[in-house]
């Protein structure tokens, strides 16, 4: 809603605000917050909020631990679950160290620096995703259990679909947070379920998908499920992707979509650490209508980017490969570096990909490039890619590389 300071020590004053939690994501995108009182909101617009983050994941090899929270008040969001009364907002935070200099492992100051670069160069990159979730039951103690909460499948209604009272909740919920989703179903695996979003910049679409997954745990919980998003939850069933709808305009035009599309389809594979940072992820790839292989096409799901049908003004990619492990500033962050690689080096697209990859035979995938096929192949390929190195701060890619290494071979797909 983009709020003012002013505005905000307004609302603060006129609502009952009694607690204000300042939020921000560790490397990895997991969420972290610390709550304040309303009294200390006028010390954290004027000086920031200090932190100690020696334990936060990313963040802990630093030689210093101190940080300072700095709320950005155009983020500004009621959490509709919390009491009416001495209610509770939230508002996402620039990071900084106490002279004032930037946290190099601020995801969201790198996502704010790859914008302010694309626009720069003329452009304003876009972005929406649809994020898909298990809900899964909870045992007699309320702890979570791996049993899917209803036996549904793609787009059924219910009572098989036991999900669609939940999706009700968390889109109403996230329209009073002024989030807009577009739509929402169920998926084609049991309990599987998903949620899209509109299309809008990138720094508000990776807030939105991070405000997106604690919602819908948030709402989970209290409809007595819990939500799954991993990336491979059940052996046999679909993963869980995160697809995300990118586009940009170029002096107020759509700029050249081929063109980015083909920057995204040259430094996809060294981007999949990234994008897909759990030995589950490549669980997912390659199986169940996930892609793996790096291909484009329109309308073309088993592609890993399709061009869905759609006019000029609303035509956009869909990348297909991400998963809800990633985090999404970094997943859009590195989009923009490849896309401008594509604009500005004016690359081509290949040959689209029509058949069905799920069904072509081995001649066919033989001459197809793939996208790693594990953990440590995807972790080779960061290592050694002149894209991440060229825009990703070394301390983020060294946070991805040391815990890949730690999480070698657990449970990569043969």
């Amino acid at each position: 809603m983009n709020y003012t300071k002013d505005e905000v020590r307004q609302f603060v004053e006129e609502e009952d605000v009694k607690f204000i939690r300042l939020t921000f994501c560790d490397v990895f995108g997991r969420p972290k917050n610390i709550s304040i009182m309303a009294g200390e909101l006028e010390r954290a617009f004027s000086e920031g909020i200090a932190v100690d983050a020696w334990a936060v994941p990313g963040f802990e090899g630093a030689a210093r631990s101190d940080i300072i929270l700095h709320p950005d008040p155009a983020t500004l969001a009621v959490l509709p679950w919390r009491p009416e009364h001495g209610r509770v907002i939230r508002m996402f935070c620039d990071i900084t160290w106490p002279d004032g200099t930037p946290f190099i492992c601020d995801t969201r100051g790198f996502l704010r620096r790859m914008e302010a670069l694309a626009l720069e160069k003329g452009y304003t990159f876009r972005f929406g995703t649809e994020q898909e979730f298990y809900l899964m039951r909870t045992d007699m103690e309320g702890e979570p259990a791996m049993v899917p909460f209803d036996r549904a499948g793609y787009m059924d209604v219910g009572p098989v679909d036991r999900g669609e009272n939940i999706r009700r909740e968390i889109c109403m919920t996230l329209e009073q947070m002024g989030i807009r989703p577009e739509s929402s179903h169920h998926e084609e695996g049991p309990g599987q379920n998903e949620i899209d979003f509109a299309h809008c910049s990138a720094l508000k679409s990776a807030d939105d998908a991070q405000t997106f997954r604690n919602v819908v745990s948030a709402i989970a919980a209290r409809n007595g499920a819990w939500a799954n998003f991993s990336p491979k939850p059940l052996e046999g069933e679909s993963g869980n992707g995160m697809h995300i709808n990118f586009s940009a305009l170029e002096g107020g035009k759509e700029a050249d979509l081929s063109r980015i599309t083909a920057g995204i389809l040259e430094h996809i594979g060294e981007m999949t650490l990234l994008l897909n940072p759990e030995p589950a992820s490549y669980r997912r790839l390659g199986r169940c209508m996930a892609p793996g292989y790096i291909t484009w096409g329109r309308e073309n799901r088993s592609a890993l980017i399709r061009i869905p049908a759609a006019s000029p003004k609303y035509r956009r990619g869909e990348l297909r490969s991400p998963d809800p492990m990633a985090n999404p500033y970094l997943a859009f962050g590195l989009m923009i570096g490849a896309g401008l690689e594509g604009l500005e080096q004016g690359l081509a697209l290949p040959a689209e990909c029509g058949e069905n990859l799920y069904r072509a035979d081995e001649e066919t995938l033989r001459g197809l490039r793939r996208l790693p096929a594990t953990l440590e192949e995807a972790a080779r390929e960061a290592a050694r890619s002149p894209l991440l190195h060229k825009y990703l701060p070394e301390e983020i890619l060294q946070a991805y590389l040391e815990r890949a290494r730690a999480l070698r071979g657990q449970g990569e797909r043969s």
